[in-house]
């Protein structure tokens, strides 16, 4: 997250910095730099995502084109929970709106939610690979089995990152 942060605070315009200097300007623009930081932040998680159902929707093509249809089902209920993920995450209000106006989060919770947000990049490294392992564990109905396993496993547990996340925010704005 700071990284994208870091991006944003770089890429301000000549007015953004001269208002810094503007008392009380600056939490403003702070605020926005989040929430420009967070949008920048869901739409790269947006995209993994994306990509990787994609990528499990062609395997699936690869099963029914191989004659294994009786692994259809499983494999759609991981995908079903990946795109479901990935909706969330494109539809949920960024950049801690509200968060930081009318609800002051502090340091702990802020420091949670960026771990939350750095747990979806490992999740979705975790899920590719499982893809990976799928797709080559084809051919050995044992192996296939525990990988769908997994791949639903995991895919349920970026939904379950998200809710804990929100949980947060809730929580701040009591």
């Amino acid at each position: 997250m700071d990284d994208f942060l870091s991006r944003v605070m770089a890429e301000q315009d000549v007015f953004k910095k001269l208002a810094a200097n503007v008392p009380g300007f600056s939490g403003y623009v702070e605020r926005q730099n989040r929430r420009a930081a967070d949008k920048l932040l869901r739409e790269a998680v947006a995209r993994r995502f994306e990509d990787l159902w994609k990528r499990l929707s062609s395997l699936q093509v690869e099963l029914v084109q191989g004659g294994q249809i009786e692994l259809l089902d499983e494999i759609e209920r991981a995908a079903l929970q990946l795109r479901t993920f990935t909706d969330r995450i494109k539809t949920a209000a960024y950049g801690y709106s509200g968060v930081f106006d009318a609800v002051k989060i502090d340091a702990a919770d802020l420091d949670r939610l960026y771990r939350f947000d750095l747990a979806f990049f490992e999740l979705a490294n975790e899920i590719e690979q499982t893809i990976q392992n799928l797709s080559s564990a084809l051919l050995e109905p044992a192996t296939t089995s525990q990988q769908i396993r997994r791949l639903i496993e995991l895919s349920a547990q970026a939904n379950q990152i998200f809710d804990h996340r929100q949980e947060v925010l809730s929580g701040a704005s009591s």
